[in-house]
């Protein structure tokens, strides 16, 4: 490997440095485009009942297409999707369903199964399985009917409870189809993909129906205005092959390969085929051949509205109407269009069985045979598995240290669902507002809801990263700064892409603010941005030594703007206390924070001027950093500590003025409980009337998270800093001694802190916290205490009662749509910006400070270990527990999706998880920011293990006997699988060669064509030689070799690794640069 590089590291140089554009194609058709905000028209601004369900397979969507796992270029005009059908459901499956706002007991909710495996951060291979029923048609109706039934307090009515539709009760069996969807770019060719389906029938007692249809379309970008576009075109230009014309792109072509049709007889002696597919050729081959349809991408009025006429007569649905209704009149027979695809149909799947299908998009035209392009099969699958070895290779290298095969998978999949929902997301604010000329329905004039109406100049047409494409199939700004984290581990270039994109004119707003998301842009949400770009800056510098000063510096100046705008319109009273509203926590607190108080008054609030001291270091990080080279910016880092300076003290402590030069200091309570040892929101009708809010919740951890160190060395390397440092500590001592680590009193490393709160305050926020009676629970930090669970707190105002109470799973009311909560489950953001707060009071504290952990358990442990223990209990949400279960799945239904053959290994990332059992809660493809356990497996991985109950702080090695050192050394080699070789049509390139050489049974049988490899290494077996099903490719056998080697050769180390780990008493270099501005 050039440079010790793996292949996909090159793409993506190839890509930054636009030799290739291998990021031109990827999954950016999103899972929901139906009851969108950008899609609503609606005079009353309800998205979700202008643009249903039953709208989506016949009416052409605005701003963006979407699909089952949809791909498209970055710019969507080209898009294909697959779509299938059991022979029983009332229309064919093209997209995800789900239950809207108004159907769901707890909001909107997707009711399919479906995963992302893998994917490459080029994308030049994916793979992704959707689990399609057969045995009864899909349940449509029956969710409905069974959600409506349920009530806030019930938990959700999930798809799989129905018996007979996954699992039938009685028998066991499990009669659905494993749907798995692969695609693959071309070595040289990145606008050469492969796609290949490989059905499974996972009953072990009923042959099943299918169809298998992809589909091949362009977005309509013709029907909204009267501009003058060139409408592409697409037309049946041989027997199994579309031409696609467009003025962008010209001449693309899509093939479909016949698919084979044989199954094997499970005969040991002699390969077979059985007709149960297709017709028979002349080689006696069964092959089930494609059936090409045509449509246009255009909406059916006359079916949705009444309307008198269509605007063409061949609309979206066309194919629906063909296949499912057998309307053979719904196609055009003319065989061109917009829209086109390839029918595969397997009247009978036998129990255990198969059936494959391939098909391409490429922009070179394959080689013919008679009327057809010939795909060569065997080199077609060659490819897969080499993208396969490539992806392998390439996480073997994002985590090279040896950690069991259980958590790779994790990380694997996290990693895979993170590339997969990124979007093409399309939408302009003003044209939206205004509705098309050509729109019909005609959009209502001067529409009552003016969503968004302050954001005219908002213009977006970009891939970004979406928390799930689903259930929130729109960028949300603070999830995006959290999604690139892990992003950063294996596609820094994107990442950094998508926080800079934010700060740009043409999404953050000109005063400043950045957008929220497209239900309000407006709503503020907490100020992560410059955590996130710090961050990503510093992964990039460890994992791959680059410095991208340029971005950090560019991020940066527009980030100053964001700044102003929070403290010229959040901070009311001009006292550093800020009232920053909805701060992205939903339900948290007592009222709607995003609502004026029904009290009156403002809310003070401790999470908000805690996250606006967080933002202030981490301006100060930033500007530090940029110091090093532009002194410039050390004015502006001693800007930032003085910000950081007035806030700190105002969680605490009012000041009055005597006069224009004195203050006299006075101490109210403020923020601060002095009695609960905790941070509370507070009411304030003007002094001195306030009143706290004394409810345990994560407003009062967040203050934690504004902690920094300073090196000795940084003060040394900019002296107007240390200068300004030095007179705050001789005219405003007074405040250091209250509030912070004394900057006179060096940490370890001779380092300074700069916290919001003193040691005394973190030990007693980390009493309650560390507590599992209040907010540790066995998966992490809660986001409320439980004790709110026999002590809710309740108010009431003009007479009407308000509460919180500890709900450790779904919200009992409708707030926020009702489909997330605040109260009680655990949240991954959250937790992963609590641990790093852990390990930087580490940095300044050391080993010799620790706490009690859990309290009242007796065992101290120092803040590392404590960081590590956090992160270890979030990790083990996805890990089979000694029962083989995992805790996502808690309920009635989690040995079924435990320990099923064909669910065990894939994992669901939920949007929060229940604090007391870990069940999976909300979205449940939150790939977003649930998919920061990559980079805690990445940092903790080693040392997460589950070890014999002894005291916490005693577990070391060296308490191990060999067996369970044997056991842990075992846990953690690689599993290498071995590769499926998937069955050959009559019309593979080795097929077509055998016929036209007329080679005859024998012959082919001898050559192995005609039958799988499988029977290829039976035949070579009985022969005593030796056929290997892996492509003997340099780089795999390098990288294998690599792979062994180390873990052959280093085992000592691993040992001694695992010994540091187990010990707990440190974080390693590379974490603590991650973490701070050092010299």
């Amino acid at each position: 490997m050039s440079n010790g590089m793996t292949t996909e590291e090159r793409r993506l140089l190839q890509n930054k440095n636009k030799e290739k554009y291998w990021l031109k194609w990827g999954p950016y058709l999103s899972e929901r485009s139906w009851a969108t905000v950008k899609e609503d028209y609606s005079h009353d601004g309800d998205a979700w009942s202008f643009f249903p369900f039953e709208h989506a397979n016949s009416r052409v969507f605005r701003w963006g297409e979407d699909g089952l796992f949809g791909v498209s270029d970055n710019r969507q005009l080209i898009c294909c999707n697959v779509a299938v059908w059991n022979g029983k459901d009332s229309i064919l499956k093209e997209r995800m369903y789900g239950l809207t706002s108004h159907q769901g007991n707890h909001g909107e909710d997707g009711k399919e199964l479906y995963y992302y495996v893998d994917n490459l951060p080029s994308h030049a291979y994916m793979k992704a399985i959707y689990k399609y029923p057969f045995n009864k048609p899909y349940p449509y109706e029956e969710l409905v009917a069974r959600n409506s039934e349920l009530g806030f307090e019930d938990q959700e009515f999930e798809i799989y409870e129905i018996d007979g539709l996954f699992k039938e009760k009685d028998t066991g069996d499990t009669p659905y189809f494993d749907i798995v969807y692969e695609m693959a770019k071309d070595d040289d060719n990145p606008n050469d993909l492969s796609f290949r389906i490989t059905a499974y029938n996972r009953s072990t007692s009923k042959t099943g129906e299918l169809y298998i249809s992809p589909q091949v379309f362009f977005r309509n970008t013709w029907s909204w205005n009267e501009t003058d576009r060139v409408k592409p075109h697409l037309e049946k230009s041989g027997n199994n092959f579309v031409t696609l014309s467009t003025e962008k792109y010209g001449t693309t072509y899509a093939i479909f390969a016949p698919s084979p049709g044989e199954f094997d007889d499970g005969e040991d002696d002699h390969p077979t085929t059985v007709a149960t597919n297709g017709v028979d050729d002349d080689q006696g081959i069964l092959d089930v051949e494609p059936e090409l349809l045509f449509t246009e991408n255009e909406s059916n009025w006359k079916k949705l509205f009444d309307s008198k006429e269509n605007p063409t007569p061949y609309t979206k649905d066309a194919f629906n109407e063909y296949i499912v209704n057998k309307d053979t009149e719904a196609v055009n027979p003319k065989n061109e269009g917009t829209k086109a695809c390839g029918v595969y149909h397997f009247p009978k799947v036998p129990p255990g069985e198969y059936v494959t299908v391939r098909y391409k998009l490429t922009d070179t035209r394959l080689p013919m045979f008679e009327d057809e392009m010939v795909i060569d099969e065997d080199d077609f699958d060659s490819l897969f598995d080499r993208r396969e070895q490539e992806a392998d290779n390439f996480y073997w290298r994002v985590t090279p240290a040896p950690i069991p095969e259980s958590l790779r998978a994790v990380q694997r999949q996290a990693f895979a669902g993170l590339l997969w929902s990124k979007q093409f997301y399309h939408f302009v604010q003003d044209e939206w507002y205004c509705g098309d000329p050509l729109q019909k329905p005609p959009p209502p004039k001067n529409r009552a809801n003016g969503r968004n109406k302050d954001w005219k100049h908002m213009y977006a047409e970009d891939i970004l990263s979406l928390p799930d494409k689903w259930e929130y199939p729109f960028f949300a700004s603070w999830d995006t700064a959290f999604h690139c984290i892990p992003l950063a581990m294996i596609d820094p270039e994107f990442a950094k892409k998508q926080l800079d994109i934010f700060t740009r004119e043409w999404y953050m707003h000109p005063n400043g603010q950045i957008p929220a998301y497209e239900w309000n842009f407006s709503d503020v949400n907490p100020p992560v941005h410059a955590w996130a770009v710090y961050r990503v800056f510093k992964i990039e510098r460890n994992m791959y030594g680059r410095e991208d000063r340029v971005f950090l510096e560019r991020v940066f100046q527009k980030l100053l703007l964001n700044f102003t705008w929070w403290v010229n319109r959040k901070d009311h009273d001009g006292n550093n206390v800020f009232e920053g509203g909805f701060l992205g926590l939903d339900n948290i607190g007592i009222f709607n924070r995003s609502e004026p108080l029904p009290t009156g008054g403002t809310l003070e609030q401790a999470d908000s001027t805690g996250w606006m001291a967080f933002f202030s270091l981490q301006m100060l990080n930033i500007a530090l950093e940029l110091a090093k080279e532009n002194p410039v910016y050390e004015d502006i880092a001693t800007k930032f500590f003085e910000h950081f300076l007035y806030i700190s003290d105002s969680m605490s402590f009012k000041f009055e003025k005597n006069s224009a030069d004195n203050f006299k200091e006075e101490v109210k309570e403020s923020l601060w409980n002095e009695e609960d040892q905790f941070y509370y929101d507070a009411i304030s009708w003007g002094e001195p009337f306030k009143q706290q809010l004394p409810i345990r919740s994560l407003v009062g951890l967040i203050p934690l998270y504004a902690c920094m160190t300073l090196e000795p060395r940084i003060l040394d390397k900019f002296p107007g800093f240390k200068k300004r440092i030095d007179w705050f500590l001789s005219n405003r001592s007074a405040m250091f001694d209250r509030n912070i680590a004394s900057m006179e009193k060096r940490g370890i490393g001779e380092r300074l802190l700069l916290a919001l709160v003193n040691e005394d305050r973190l030990k007693a926020i980390l009493s309650r916290m560390l507590d599992e009676t209040e907010f540790l629970s066995d998966y992490g930090i809660r986001s409320l205490s439980k004790y709110h669970e026999t002590h809710p707190f309740s108010m009431s105002v003009n007479g009407e009662q308000y509460e919180v109470k500890y709900l450790p799973g779904e919200s009992n009311s409708g707030m926020f749509g009702g489909n997330s909560n605040w109260r009680g489950p655990v949240w991954f953001p959250t937790n992963f910006l609590l641990v790093e707060s852990l390990q930087r009071f580490f940095l300044y504290y050391g080993p010799d400070f620790k706490v009690e952990c859990p309290t009242g358990s007796g065992e101290f442990l120092n803040l590392a270990q404590v960081a590590e223990e956090l992160q270890h209990r979030l990790i083990h949400l996805f890990i089979p527990d000694a029962e083989g279960q995992r805790a996502v799945y808690h309920g009635e239904y989690s040995e079924f999706l435990s320990k099923d053959p064909n669910f065990e290994e894939l994992i669901p990332f939920y949007e929060y998880f229940d604090g007391d059992t870990g069940r999976g809660l909300g979205a449940s493809h939150q790939c977003g920011w649930t998919a920061l356990v990559a980079k805690w497996i990445h940092d903790t991985g080693l040392s997460c293990v589950r070890l014999p109950r002894t005291p916490r702080s005693s577990v070391t090695l060296s308490n191990l006997d060999k067996t369970q050192v044997d056991s842990l050394l075992n846990e953690l080699k690689p599993n290498m699988p071995r590769k499926i070789a998937r069955r050959k049509s009559s019309k593979s390139l080795i097929n077509l060669t055998a016929t036209q050489l007329e080679l005859t049974e024998e012959e082919k049988y001898l050559h192995c064509i005609g039958s799988t490899r499988r029977e290829s290494a039976k035949l070579a077996q009985r022969s005593g030689s030796i056929i290997s099903s892996e492509e003997d490719d340099e780089e795999g056998v390098t990288f294998e070799k690599l792979k062994q080697n180390q873990l052959a050769e280093e085992e000592s180390r691993l040992v001694n690794e695992l010994r540091r780990r187990l010990s707990h008493t440190t974080i390693n270099s590379a974490d603590e640069d991650e973490l701070e501005c050092l010299p």
